[in-house]
């Protein structure tokens, strides 16, 4: 199989103009375009949301990412939905898995909660689940790797707004460790080859995806990547 530089789509609808509904809208729609663009991950993180705001939206969300696998005419795609922090909501809706914070469950305790909840009822979610850690240390990504996750999201990378970033060095320690690190933060077109370069198994963005053609991205990002950085 070609080996390709793993993409993960993080959203942010507040970066849309109009109102909620409008934001919404190009929201969702930039979800079927990440799918369509062949994307490997999609992680809602709309953390501003009351709960049962979040699940109505992960709802809308998983029906367009299903929609859009189906009506694409680049098969095979397939894009995994995760939602931020929210295991119940996860498995509520559908979704392939969910995004963890540093300081949030551990990634063996999450798969027990999604097991027992799967064998209890049925639930429309995957029978396993994918479960990233967000990383800010070398440290932290040893500690996700021993918990069971199947990849990290280390940042910040390049930007953090009112901090400093980790820097290149800093990832280049994180991806040391046998789990695939994504690195995120400022990372644009033009910088990300230096993350992959640092051991970096794929790239994870908010702004690289939503204030660019999708299909521009994972056209530029995986063009001449010879090494692919095998997931669990």
């Amino acid at each position: 199989m070609a080996n390709r530089c793993v993409l993960y789509y993080i959203t942010d609808r507040s970066q849309f103009p109009g109102n909620e509904s409008a934001r919404r809208s190009a929201l969702l729609a930039k979800i079927a375009e990440g799918v369509e663009a062949g994307v490997d991950y999609i992680q809602l993180r709309e953390k501003d949301l009351t709960a049962r705001e979040l699940e109505t939206l992960a709802r809308e969300a998983v029906t367009t990412v299903r929609e859009s696998l189906l009506t694409t005419d680049h098969q095979p795609l397939t894009t995994r939905f995760l939602i931020n922090s929210r295991t119940d909501i996860a498995l509520a809706v559908g979704a392939n898995g969910v995004h963890l914070r540093s300081d949030d469950v551990s990634p063996r305790d999450l798969r027990s909660v999604w097991t027992e909840a799967i064998a209890r009822s049925a639930q429309p979610a995957a029978p396993t689940p994918h479960i990233a850690v967000s990383c800010h240390t070398a440290a932290d990504v040893v500690r996700a790797e021993s918990t069971g996750a199947d990849f990290a999201v280390f940042a910040p990378v390049f930007e953090k707004k009112g901090g400093l970033p980790t820097g290149l060095g800093a990832l280049r320690e994180a991806c040391k460790t046998k789990l695939p690190v994504f690195a995120l933060g400022g990372v644009t077109l033009e910088n990300a080859s230096a993350c992959l370069d640092a051991g970096a198994a794929g790239i994870a963005g908010i702004r690289l995806f939503q204030e660019n053609k999708i299909e521009l991205v994972v056209r530029t990002l995986r063009r001449g990547i010879g090494t692919e950085r095998s997931l669990k």
